[in-house]
């Protein structure tokens, strides 16, 4: 199963009549297949609208994406998108939430098998029939990742899909898509803010700038894994992307009232 993405010379700008804005200027690379590549940079740089374009939600303005060679013209089964909250059916159970996108392709029938190997695979044996209000954060985000990946999509899109939750939950959700990168041999795109979280999933991660967007600098990620955040490599590829990303170094005042 392949999945290389290349973005060539994308550029998107958003018009509502009276003004424009450019989200992204010329945005140029490639993911190679089977990779795990994040995207970081300034709030409202353009990350999602970069992630939308490959999920084919958005078209850019000028320049393409394509998949395997294939330029992306719309939404398809061959990539899943994970996003920022579950956004699970509220009136399905977990099982029928999984289960949701093989029934609109009218192919559940033939992969039911899949459905419960992926709700196993991301550790939710015994939930099939609860309600979404009836898990945590954490489980319905595990529900979420099935339902992505369950079509078995050459490419895992995913929109800040931890954000939302504790940091030690976070770090299990991290440790959990790794292991389902690993099985599937999956490419995941994902989109952070948290810098550590970049170092310690990614193989490359690319730095972008401030909106016009364009690529900052992309930066390969030598080591193994599973990776010590503690780690004196670790922590120097965390300062480089902080320094190229102007944070590091940076003393903010900050007054506290009592």
């Amino acid at each position: 199963m392949a999945g290389e993405i290349n973005i060539s010379k994308v550029t998107k700008i958003f018009s509502d009549g009276s003004s424009q804005v450019t989200a992204l200027n010329g945005v140029d690379f490639t993911i190679p297949a089977g990779s795990f590549v994040s995207l970081i940079g300034p709030s409202g740089c353009g990350k999602t609208t970069l992630l939308r374009c490959i999920a084919g939600l958005e078209s850019p303005t000028a320049g393409q994406v394509s998949v395997d060679g294939t330029k992306i013209t719309k939404p398809g089964s061959d990539r899943g998108f994970a996003f920022q909250q579950a956004n699970l059916f509220p009136w399905l159970t977990i099982r029928d939430n999984v289960a949701f996108g093989l029934r609109a392709r009218h192919i559940y029938k033939n992969r039911k098998a899949d459905v419960d190997e992926f709700i196993n695979l991301v550790g939710l044996k015994g939930f099939e029939k609860s309600y979404p209000h009836q898990l945590s954060g954490g489980m319905n985000q595990r529900a979420s990742l099935a339902r992505a990946l369950v079509g078995h999509p050459k490419i895992l899109l995913l929109d800040e899909p931890l954000g939302a939750l504790d940091a030690f939950t976070r770090m299990t959700m991290q440790d959990e898509i790794l292991r389902l990168k690993k099985e599937h041999d999956t490419t995941m795109v994902m989109v952070t803010h948290d810098v550590d979280e970049a170092v310690y999933l990614s193989d490359y991660v690319v730095i972008m700038s401030a909106r016009p967007s364009k690529v900052e600098k992309i930066i390969k990620i030598e080591l193994g894994h599973p990776r010590a955040r503690g780690q004196d490599v670790f922590l120097k590829y965390r300062t480089q992307i902080l320094e190229i990303l102007d944070y590091a170094g940076k003393v903010q005042e900050v007054e506290y009232t009592i």
